[in-house]
C-alpha cells in the first residue's frame, strides 16, 4: 500500500491501489511538444491499466560527461513546462535538483524533488530539499549499499520531512558498467519508505571515451520484471518517441511505442504476485 503522501499525489487519478506506481518521461526537457506528447501518451496508458503516474523530465542536466552536451532550454522555461503538464493533465511532476540553492525555486513548480545518485550523500542538498516540504526521492548512489541509505533518510527526517522515496539504479561494476543487486529493494524498504527501481539508468554504460554514455535498452523489460518480482513499489522509466534523436541518455531510454506492451506485462505480473 502506498503511504498517504503518495496517495495524495494521485488524488486526481483512478488507479488500482495494489498496482506499482510509475515515474516516466524523457530524460531532459527538449521542447514543449516533446514533453506534452510523452505526458499525454503515458497518462492515457496508465489510466487504462490502473497505474498511478508521475511525469518526469529534468529541467536541467547538470552532470553531463562532455562540456559540449545539451543541458537544457533554461531553468525557468523548463520548470514552467513541468507546471503546465501538472495543470493540463492533472499529473504530479518531478525533476532533479543539483544544489541546495535550487530547491526553493524547483519546489514552486514540482511535486517531488529528485536527488541525483551522485549527490545522495550531499547533506546540505538533502536538508534543503527536505525543508521545502515536498516529497524527496533520493537515488541510491552507484557506490552505496541499500542498508547505508538509511543515513540519507535520517537526514531528511531530522530536517522535519517524513516524505521520502528511495530509488535503486544499480552499482558501479568496473569502469563502464552497472549491475543491479535486487537485495537492495527489500533492504531499502526496511527504512520504511517506498522503493522505486530505475529501469533505464541501471542499464547505462557510463564513462565512454566518446563522451556519450552508452546503454542496453533491450534489457529494460528484464530489469522491470525482476524489480516487480522483488517487490518494488514503483518503477522509473525514461522514454522518448525517438531515442536515437534524444539530446540526453538516448542510448538507454525506452522507445515510447514500446512502453504500453511493457506496462501491460508488468501489470499482469504485479497482479499475479
Amino acid at each position: 500500500m502506498l503511504p498517504s503522501y503518495l496517495k495524495n499525489l494521485f488524488i486526481n487519478q483512478q488507479y488500482d491501489e495494489n498496482n506499482f506506481f510509475l515515474i516516466a518521461g524523457p530524460c531532459v526537457i527538449e521542447s514543449e511538444e516533446l514533453l506534452m506528447t510523452v505526458a499525454d501518451k503515458v497518462s492515457s496508458i496508465c489510466k487504462r491499466l490502473g497505474i498511478p503516474y508521475v511525469c518526469k523530465s529534468s529541467y536541467r542536466k547538470a552532470n553531463r560527461t562532455s562540456a559540449n552536451s545539451f543541458t537544457g532550454i533554461g531553468d525557468e522555461a523548463a520548470l514552467q513546462l513541468l507546471k503546465k503538464i501538472n495543470v493540463t493533465f492533472k499529473l504530479p511532476v518531478t525533476s532533479d535538483v543539483h544544489a541546495h540553492d535550487e530547491t526553493a525555486l524547483a519546489a514552486k513548480y514540482i511535486d517531488i524533488l529528485q536527488i541525483p545518485a551522485f549527490l545522495c550523500r550531499q547533506t546540505d542538498l538533502l536538508i534543503a530539499a527536505a525543508e521545502t516540504g515536498k516529497i524527496v526521492n533520493v537515488k541510491k548512489g552507484q557506490f552505496v549499499s541499500g542498508p547505508s541509505m538509511k543515513f540519507a533518510v535520517e537526514k531528511i527526517n531530522k530536517a522535519g520531512n517524513e516524505k521520502v522515496i528511495l530509488t535503486e539504479r544499480g552499482n558501479s561494476f568496473g569502469y563502464q558498467d552497472l549491475i543491479v543487486d535486487y537485495r537492495n529493494i527489500p533492504w531499502m524498504q526496511q527504512h520504511n519508505v517506498p522503493v522505486v527501481m530505475d529501469c533505464t539508468h541501471s542499464l547505462q554504460q557510463p564513462n565512454q571515451t566518446s563522451g556519450v554514455t552508452g546503454g542496453n535498452p533491450q534489457l529494460i523489460e528484464t530489469i522491470a520484471k525482476a524489480a516487480i518480482a522483488a517487490g518494488a513499489d514503483g518503477l522509473f522509466i525514461e522514454t522518448h518517441p525517438k531515442p536515437a534523436e534524444a539530446k540526453s541518455d538516448g542510448a538507454n531510454m525506452l522507445q515510447l511505442d514500446l512502453l504500453e506492451p511493457l506496462l501491460e506485462k508488468l501489470a499482469k505480473l504485479k497482479k499475479a504476485l
